[in-house]
């Protein structure tokens, strides 16, 4: 009689990507922009990399960064930062569709020593570094959402 409609995940249907092919030194400015230096991030969102300099602004919560990654062709940062919040179905879809790195990023930025250790194995130094990184951003965004010291305005 009535069939029961399969959930989708928010990353079916995605189709256009844009290539993750960034020059080491716009990883630098990334890399710095994470840890919170405005400068880099404006220098990244004035540039050809504006998703670089958006993805921070993702990372650290914002609706409408987290829209724009989906909606001009980054949906897997917006994967990579969802699997980091523990977003399984993110993460899977990392691993299907072959972002390795990014599944690796995943992992490594929820706490998994071995994901950080197959960045560095890989070849990828950088993005363990990266990493490493987004993991203190986003244990220090949970340690403030469960400071019962704090008023939050829900």
């Amino acid at each position: 009689m009535f069939k029961k409609k399969k959930k989708k995940s928010s990353f079916e249907g995605i189709t256009k990507l844009q290539p993750l092919d960034f020059p080491s030194k716009v990883i630098s400015v990334w890399s710095e922009a994470i840890i919170g230096n405005k400068q880099c991030q404006e220098i990244l969102l004035k540039s050809e990399f504006k998703a670089l300099g958006i993805f921070v602004y993702a990372l650290n919560l914002k609706d409408d960064a987290r829209e724009w990654l989906m909606v001009n062709g980054y949906a897997h940062l917006m994967a990579m930062i969802n699997a980091v919040e523990g977003n399984m179905d993110a993460l899977r879809w990392l691993e299907l569709n072959k972002f390795d790195i990014l599944y690796h990023m995943a992992l490594g930025g929820d706490g998994d020593k071995d994901a950080i250790k197959w960045l560095v194995k890989n070849g990828h130094q950088d993005m363990a570094l990266i990493t490493k990184q987004i993991e203190h951003i986003k244990d220090l965004i949970e340690m403030e959402n469960n400071d019962v010291h704090k008023i939050r305005a829900e």
